[in-house]
């Protein structure tokens, strides 16, 4: 880096040339993903030791800074982007996610204010906005027409805290005596939200043949915390739970939150990309009476963690919750009551442009697009799902919903878990091992944004040489 009048700066001159230059090794490495080993092939401390121990004193080549995105980064690198992901559930990125994280970097705007990035508030509105239409929920869950509205947050466990708060607060009682509920199969995010504010009890509700929850428990667990002098709050629906995607019955859930008054939340983070397909709709029946839905567009919408959608039915009780006006954030604009401060929608006061990733996904698919590589995905698995069923060496272990199939070796959990290190150890596979009810099984989660039929027969091989 040359030093120029203003100091040790990168030069607009430099900053194009160097741009080129990563823009370019983003390209190729996104030809080439496939052809690396997923998972990183290094031991604990390895990357840390490649490193020196102090910063730099003088300044170094940018050559220097991109070179080591091969020598020292890659070696370090889960490769999530890989076409032959199938662990976990997907972290998709694509070509207009990643170039729109470049300007929104290069804005480099704080938009905590109306005030402070118009732009910034009035994007994410319009677009959380389309998405509500793009999805089938509430029109009155929209920004521009209200009582609700939807914000971006960083994940769906910040989105499912933060409604755990605001329930908190509505249910006006000693926060050791509220209740939460969820099903024995939502994602751990739930427990950690409860607990982080404050409540004293989480009830983790038994579930159905089908890993979704039961409503009769449910039903029962409040009466009996409502006869020991509790107060319940809260209960989440799931719409794909994290071990099986099983889908929560949302519209008995529903009822019983509106028969004894409690907030009723409803986590889509992983299948909630899937309500853009109409025939995907029945699983979020009953969804449109809840108080909020939270889903990952970073899971299954090709935008790039971090981007979380949370919806509120109304804003007004998380506004009145999270909002703190101190002197140095006042300003006309807000004290008009015209605009919207999303600082108010969240725990932290900062927040950056996420919304224009989203935008330009939306923009770059559009809706067409992303309809199309959505069924893509269900399909794929649907397929591998129905190679499991005429093969007698396996069997699955739970319904098949959306694009995960989720199966195990007829023999047991060592055979499982033989097949599963067999997958793993390809190098170019990379499945997800899990245990429900003490059966141990293989999730394999169809849904990278350049997962194609031939990886899945790649898959298949290998289930089929090892089984």
């Amino acid at each position: 880096m040359s030093q120029d009048a203003d100091g040790f700066h990168m030069t607009p001159a430099e900053f194009r040339r160097h741009g080129h230059a990563v823009v370019d090794w983003v390209a190729d490495y996104l030809e080439r993903v496939g052809e690396l080993p997923i998972q990183a092939p290094v031991a604990p401390g390895e990357i840390a030791a490649m490193l020196p121990g102090r910063a730099p004193e003088a300044p170094e080549p940018f050559e220097a800074l991109l070179a080591d995105l091969d020598d020292v980064v890659l070696p370090g690198i889960t490769h999530w982007q890989s076409p032959g992901w199938f662990a976990w559930y997907p972290a998709n990125t694509s070509g207009p996610s990643i170039l729109a994280e470049l300007a929104a970097a290069g804005l480099g705007v704080q938009g905590m204010l109306w005030a402070t990035s118009p732009a910034c508030t009035e994007i994410e509105s319009v677009v959380l906005d389309w998405l509500v239409d793009l999805m089938g929920l509430p029109e009155t869950w929209k920004t521009a027409v209200g009582p609700g509205g939807g914000v971006i947050q960083m994940s769906a466990s910040d989105a499912t805290h933060l409604v755990h708060v605001v329930a908190r607060e509505r249910a006006g009682a000693p926060a050791a005596d509220l209740v939460a509920y969820a099903s024995g199969q939502a994602h751990s995010s739930v427990e950690k939200g409860a607990r982080v504010a404050g409540y004293g009890h989480v009830r983790k509700v038994a579930v159905d043949e089908r890993f979704a929850l039961a409503p009769g428990a449910l039903a029962a667990a409040i009466e009996a915390d409502r006869a020991a002098g509790l107060r319940p709050a809260i209960v989440t629906s799931a719409i794909g739970t994290t071990g099986t995607a099983a889908v929560d019955p949302v519209g008995a859930v529903a009822d019983l939150a509106a028969q004894h008054g409690l907030w009723h939340h409803v986590d889509a983070a992983y299948a909630g990309s899937a309500m853009v397909l109409e025939e995907q709709r029945v699983h979020q029946a009953g969804a449109e009476r809840a108080d909020s839905y939270t889903f990952n567009p970073h899971k299954w919408m090709f935008t790039n963690f971090d981007c979380n959608v949370l919806w509120v039915a109304d804003r007004a009780p998380l506004v009145q919750t999270l909002s703190i006006v101190p002197p140095y954030l006042r300003n006309a604009a807000s004290d008009s009551g015209a605009v919207v401060d999303y600082r108010d929608w969240q725990v932290p006061l900062g927040r950056r442009f996420r919304a224009l990733k989203l935008w330009w996904v939306l923009r770059s698919y559009g809706a067409q697009g992303i309809r199309h590589h959505l069924r893509e995905h269900i399909a794929l698995a649907a397929g591998l799902a129905d190679r499991v069923r005429d093969d007698p060496r396996l069997r699955l272990v739970a319904p098949v919903s959306f694009g995960l199939v989720c199966f195990a070796h007829v023999d047991g959990n060592a055979a499982t878990g033989a097949l599963a290190e067999a997958i793993n150890a390809t190098g170019r596979l990379f499945v997800t091992p899990s245990v429900i009810d003490d059966v141990q099984f293989i999730r394999v989660s169809v849904g990278a944004t350049r997962t194609t039929a031939a990886e899945v027969d790649r898959l298949w091989a290998v289930v089929d040489a090892h089984a």
